[in-house]
């Protein structure tokens, strides 16, 4: 299928966010950001034709697009350890945009990036000028440009990427295991009080448990010493109006009824 008027301004914009994406841009420059605006309209345009190109292609072109979007996102962070982390969350294309291409543009500008924010980093730990090693690092990049070929060239900045991958990934690594002693340090000593806790449970509950066996021996005496007192104070009553009885017959018997 024919590429489309609308394909084809997309494929020469995008083109140039590329080159203006792989050069050295003053902090105030805004062509690029106006671009990739324009390209991201660009694109949903052509999403929305009747004779949009295969799906594959319309990814590639949204996977570019969406690259030079997190770039410049990344360029406005202020820490160049942030900018470093954001950069490697950034996917490139995987085909050239334009035929005179070997190597997909954004590819180059990844690890462009990638190695000015490395350079940078770097030159904070060591306490150096970071415009003078990167401007090194770019004319470096320039060099081997001119004497190696672009295979060779993304080769030896591949393995730079991939040893700064396998240095974060032992940080992190650090990072973790440090985190995993805390957190276990910590299980230990929550192991600890409530052990203990479940010691002073067990202690309060066997004195419970006494209290509760002594209490009910006392209510047990005193119910028998109540039942001890009850019959005696009946057998006294009992015993008293005996006597009283006893007594009336005995009156009445010595006085007689007087006539």
């Amino acid at each position: 299928m024919a590429a489309t008027r609308l394909e084809l301004n997309l494929m020469r914009l995008l083109s140039r966010c590329e080159a203006l994406a792989a050069e050295r841009r003053d902090p105030e420059e805004w062509r690029l950001e106006k671009y990739v605006a324009a390209l991201e309209d660009m694109l949903r345009e052509l999403k929305k034709q009747s004779s949009k190109p295969a799906p594959e292609l319309l990814n590639e072109y949204t996977r570019k697009v969406d690259f030079l979007k997190g770039l410049l996102e990344a360029e406005k962070l202020s820490s160049s350890t942030e900018k470093a982390l954001a950069n490697q969350f950034l996917a490139p294309g995987r085909t050239p945009t334009t035929i005179k291409e070997r190597t997909p543009a954004t590819k180059t500008v990844h690890l462009q990036t990638k190695a000015r924010c490395t350079g940078k980093m770097r030159s904070e730990l060591l306490g150096t000028d970071p415009l003078a090693i990167s401007d090194s690092e770019e004319l470096n990049i320039r060099k081997r440009k001119g004497l190696a070929s672009d295979e060779k060239q993304s080769a030896v900045e591949l393995d730079a990427v991939l040893q700064h991958h396998q240095d974060m990934q032992e940080k992190l690594a650090e990072e973790m295991l440090s985190l995993a002693r805390s957190l276990k340090n910590n299980t230990l000593a929550a192991q600890n009080v409530i052990k203990q806790d479940n010691q002073t449970l067990s202690h309060s509950l066997r004195m419970a448990d006494q209290n509760f066996e002594k209490l009910k021996d006392e209510s047990d005496r005193l119910e028998q010493h109540a039942k001890k007192s009850v019959n005696w104070l009946l057998w006294i009553m009992l015993i008293v109006v005996c006597f009283i009885f006893i007594g009336m017959i005995l009156f009445i018997r010595i006085f007689p009824k007087l006539k």
